[in-house]
């Protein structure tokens, strides 16, 4: 995802907040099955270096979790925190892991 408007309309779904991230996940509700995906990481976070990194965790993440747990037909949000950055790989796999299935359920 691109679009701001996209990122606006996520705001709106549902939120499952971490240590390391905020997960967002909306239903867009247009009968496309295809998973989509957007990071965002503030400029409280870091320089430009760190928000970039962060951002390359999260797709590395996104890229393994959310074929087999994501919502089909969904849109979902990764917002990168400040204690994300230097969070411990293991545990940004369970923590993702255990957002999108609280997300499923709701």
């Amino acid at each position: 995802m691109r679009a701001r408007r996209d990122f606006l309309a996520a705001n709106a779904g549902t939120r499952v907040a971490t240590p390391g991230f905020v997960l967002l996940v909306h239903d867009r509700r247009d009968g496309d099955d295809a998973i989509r995906v957007g990071y965002t990481v503030s400029k409280k976070v870091g320089n430009a270096v760190t928000r970039n990194r962060m951002k390359r965790r999260l797709r590395e993440l996104a890229r393994a979790a959310l074929p087999h747990l994501g919502q089909p037909g969904a849109d979902h949000v990764i917002i990168g925190r400040q204690r994300g950055v230097e969070r411990d790989w293991d545990k940004l796999e369970r923590e993702l892991a255990t957002a999108l299935k609280k997300a499923a359920k709701r």
